[in-house]
């Protein structure tokens, strides 16, 4: 093991992050917060740090890389909220396996078919990918480790192939070279169809060499070339493999991500995306807050109540008062 190995395998608050986040938290000030009006986490900065080794002046670069995509596609980061997208979720589209492979890389699954497009746009389904980065970034093993991504495309269509235009590549693109904390260690393409290179083309020009040399391409006949990559200890029975089922791995992440539901909105709601595990808003916290919400709520309904209560009293209070002002005025009259 290398010693640029051993710097990315130290703990969070270890001499050397800890000196790190000092120095890219100051760089990142002088960056986007000359104010002082932020105040940078440790753990969002750390996630920068790692996907670039550690190096204050490249993890500054993917900073404000991140922060520019952020600000150019609200289309895409402004709506993180799985529920949005819960029926494609359930539909088994997109799932991480849950065992690690053999260098501690998480494993994305992304399955075409399971993607109709006449119910999804491609900002929508891009939109899931986005929401998946967001939590395993905040994974330490990850930060470490990186991630490596199995795009399934049997099915894939002229009708899918219409809705990825050049702007959308792009950022799609951006996301994977030099835009998002994360480090893409591979790209696995199988049952891709001939009809499905125009689009990787349009990909391509944004990749950097690093990423292109990562994407694999595996065709029809993957389940012999895809263990050269994967155990299959690890990969689903679908591809050849022995591990946990596909369609359980993919409904337990659509779980995860429903549970994370408020995580996400709060970073995609948030100016920098700053929001760790260690200051978002808490389950617990949540229902706390919802319990007093209601509680707030009961005594609005009863103060209404009691509003309402004198106001008719009022009311009553005056109509009595009419009626006996009318009998005093017939006495008189007699």
């Amino acid at each position: 093991m290398n010693s640029g190995s051993v710097d990315l395998l130290s703990p969070d608050d270890s001499v050397l992050v800890q000196s790190s986040v000092a120095r890219l938290r100051l760089r990142a000030q002088a960056e986007l917060d000359p104010l002082h009006i932020l105040d940078f986490s440790d753990g969002f900065l750390i996630k920068f740090l790692r996907a670039r080794d550690l190096d204050v002046e490249l993890s500054l670069k993917l900073m404000l890389n991140y922060q520019r995509w952020r600000r150019e596609s609200p289309e895409i980061s402004g709506c993180l909220s799985p529920r949005s997208v819960s029926a494609l979720l359930d539909n088994g589209y997109h799932g991480v396996l849950p065992l690690r492979d053999h260098s501690g890389s998480r494993v994305l699954v992304y399955r075409i078919c399971r993607w109709n497009p006449k119910d999804w746009t491609a900002i929508q389904v891009f939109r899931v990918s986005l929401m998946t980065s967001e939590v395993i970034a905040m994974e330490t093993e990850t930060q470490q480790r990186g991630v490596k991504v199995i795009f399934d495309l049997e099915g894939w269509s002229f009708s899918h192939a219409l809705q990825i235009n050049p702007s959308l590549a792009r950022k799609i693109s951006s996301v994977l070279a030099d835009s998002f904390p994360l480090k893409v260690k591979a790209i696995h393409l199988i049952n891709e169809p001939i009809f499905f290179g125009p689009v990787f083309a349009m990909l391509r020009p944004f990749l950097p060499d690093k990423i292109k040399q990562r994407v694999h391409m595996h065709g029809f006949n993957y389940h012999d070339s895809l263990t050269d990559f994967f155990p299959t200890s690890l990969l689903p029975p679908e591809y050849g493999g022995e591990g946990p089922g596909l369609e359980g791995a993919c409904q337990q992440w659509a779980n995860r991500l429903l549970q994370s539901e408020r995580l996400l909105e709060q970073i995609a709601a948030h100016r920098t995306g700053d929001v760790t595990v260690g200051n978002q808003i808490t389950r617990g916290e949540e229902e706390e807050e919802e319990e007093t919400e209601e509680v707030h709520h009961q005594e609005e309904q009863e103060v209404d109540h009691q509003e309402e209560e004198v106001h008719q009293q009022e009311e009553d209070e005056e109509v009595h008062q009419q009626e006996e002002e009318e009998v005093h005025q017939q006495k008189e009259v007699h």
